[in-house]
């Protein structure tokens, strides 16, 4: 595994860019392969999860083409996909195999998918329950991956979902789309809502609100060009490192403002931080626009309820840009963190120990206390990309080094991430 080594920096500036939006991306590659005729992607995310959506559905007889930037997706409609001759591997993406098997569903033959160690731990129960009320028969172990789906005719349900997840309603929809009716789900709070934009994208009215969102079936998807922003949560990074450095300013350009994904923003701006973002531009449904942060003084914030789905993936850095604000801050409704790649709250809490910060470990958070100056330590991020690239953000403001265990598990959601940073950090 390998190593990174991070040093203290003097401030970041530049005008960048960051990879498609790793959302958008799965959902894009799954709505063409579903949908009848050929579709283009732009600007579609490299990021290995990605990938393994990518390559689950080359298996499944989807037929895909590079083209200049773009990918050509030549659709199977919805039942045109082929028996995979093997099991399925979504790796670490807990998008592919959630939404994937919501199609699965619905297929006339049997298909096994699984992951690797971390995926096959995370829960599935959330979705084998409203799959098999749907009709579908799944086995599995402990409700945990591999599955083995056994497709066949589905029919419309109403469910009431008890976590906001936007995996498990986007599941539900795709399996929806195969059954006669309306199929419909609430949520506690609102997850983000990028597969009700893209089906509007393809063609399929999808109805959805702040309580849920629903699907009238069955509909067929019509190819379409698709043009994917930049990922908001791969910005977060250079965002909190811009607030937290003197003298900095970073613009970001083209990224994904999708209400249900702005928490990064608002979280930011609740901690009194100096960022702005330009007129929104709006393509296939879905708003992006340029953001721009400078250095600043932050200030705590409590950061709970109905904010949690909005910011779950930008917890961890948030909760470095907290060590440095003044004051206490206040993360909780956030246990869902616990079954991410890795116990993000323990992780988190363990590393910033570690850096000589005042964070204490809650059942569903973490209360941080600041500012405190951190120093730099051996980081191990729990084979978690996202506790990677957050404590390599902590790093540049820490005095000495900070080494980051297994650096290369970045490459899940972010190639280039530390390329990236080195071409705007400056000394």
């Amino acid at each position: 595994m390998s190593d990174r080594i991070i040093k203290s920096k003097s401030r970041i500036a530049g005008e960048i860019t960051v990879p498609g939006d790793k959302s958008i991306s799965h959902r894009a590659l799954i709505l063409a392969a579903m949908a009848d005729g050929e579709s283009r992607i732009n600007g579609l995310s490299t990021a290995r999860d990605v990938q393994s959506t990518r390559q689950c559905l080359l298996d499944l007889g989807v037929r895909m083409k590079v083209d200049a930037d773009a990918l050509r997706v030549t659709g199977k409609g919805k039942y045109g996909f082929k028996a995979p001759k093997k099991t399925l591997d979504a790796g670490n993406s807990g998008t592919t195999i959630r939404l994937l098997s919501g199609v699965l569903a619905a297929q006339k033959f049997i298909s096994t998918i699984t992951g690797d160690a971390s995926l096959r731990n995370r829960p599935m129960r959330r979705i084998i329950e409203p799959l098999e009320n749907m009709g579908a028969t799944i086995e599995s172990a402990s409700y945990k991956a591999p599955l083995t789906i056994q497709g066949g005719p589905l029919r419309s349900i109403d469910y009431a979902s008890t976590i906001a997840s936007a995996q498990v309603k986007s599941c539900i929809l795709l399996a929806g789309l195969y059954a006669n009716g309306i199929t419909r789900i609430t949520e506690p709070t609102p997850s983000r809502d990028h597969t009700e934009r893209m089906l509007e994208a393809f063609g399929v009215q999808a109805q959805y609100s702040l309580g849920g969102a629903g699907v009238k079936g069955p509909a067929n998807l019509q190819a379409t060009e698709i043009v994917v922003p930049g990922d908001i949560s791969s910005a977060a990074f250079f965002l909190v490192a811009a607030s937290l450095l003197p003298d900095s300013e970073i613009s970001l350009l083209n990224i994904g403002i999708n209400p249900t994904r702005l928490g990064i923003y608002d979280a930011l701006l609740a901690m009194k931080a100096n960022i702005h973002m330009s007129p929104a531009q709006v393509i296939n449904m879905e708003p992006r626009a340029d953001i721009l942060a400078r250095s600043s003084q932050l200030f705590s914030a409590t950061l709970a309820g109905s904010m949690i789905p909005r910011i779950i993936d930008e917890i961890p850095v948030l909760a470095v840009a907290a060590t440095q604000a003044t004051g206490t801050t206040v993360i909780r409704d956030a246990a869902e963190l616990r079954i991410k790649e890795s116990d993000r709250i323990a992780a988190v809490a363990e590393n910033l120990q570690k850096m000589g910060a005042n964070v204490r470990e809650t059942k569903d958070g973490l209360v941080i206390t600041g500012p405190t100056p951190l120093k730099g330590a051996e980081i191990d991020c729990h084979d978690d990309h996202r506790i990677a690239m957050s404590f390599a953000i902590a790093g540049l403001i820490a005095r000495g080094e900070t080494v980051i265990k297994g650096a290369e598990c970045v490459e899940i959601s972010f190639p280039g991430f530390f390329q990236l940073l080195d071409q705007i950090c400056h000394d």
